[in-house]
């Protein structure tokens, strides 16, 4: 069976959003939960402690008090400054916040997947590789709260609004 990856990213301590996009990841059954940063204050982690799952996250610009983040995810799952980079179930994973060097990392083709966050946009691109912003989940500037789920077997995306 292969193994679905969730998608989140600015959160931006919008709780009821970050609650809704944690039941969608257990209704689907995800195995790793990735949030490509900006969950702003360590209090907005805490429901990202129930999923069933381990979180794979990177700093975003608004993650101010970052040693409170990174003692809120310690438990269940790992923090990154700026880049994570995963080996999941044979897919090589990028995470970023800022999309400034996505053009170079997909050039790269070191990566099958990247995800990235910072516009607050849905984006799901297909060229050199898989580059994936799935777009603002707290909803604040565009109205519209969205996470993905990525089956890392054949790259389908889908995508939930919260």
């Amino acid at each position: 069976m292969s193994m679905k990856v969730g998608l989140i990213a600015d959160t931006h301590d919008n709780m009821a959003k970050i609650e809704a996009a944690v039941k969608v990841f257990e209704s689907q059954g995800v195995g790793l939960v990735i949030h490509a940063g900006d969950f702003v204050a360590p209090f907005s982690v805490k429901p990202f402690s129930r999923l069933s799952c381990n979180l794979v996250a990177v700093f975003g610009n608004n993650d101010g008090e970052r040693i409170g983040l990174l003692r809120a995810v310690e438990s269940f799952g790992k923090l990154h400054a700026k880049m994570a980079v995963l080996e999941v179930e044979g897919r090589s994973i990028a995470v970023i916040h800022e999309p400034e060097p996505l053009e170079a990392m997909k050039r790269s083709r070191m990566f099958d997947v990247i995800v990235y966050g910072h516009t607050h946009k849905l984006s799901i691109e297909r060229d050199q590789c898989l580059a994936i912003n799935p777009g603002e989940a707290c909803g604040w500037l565009t109205g519209l709260s969205t996470v993905v789920v990525l089956d890392l077997e054949n790259l389908e995306v889908t995508i939930h609004e919260l």
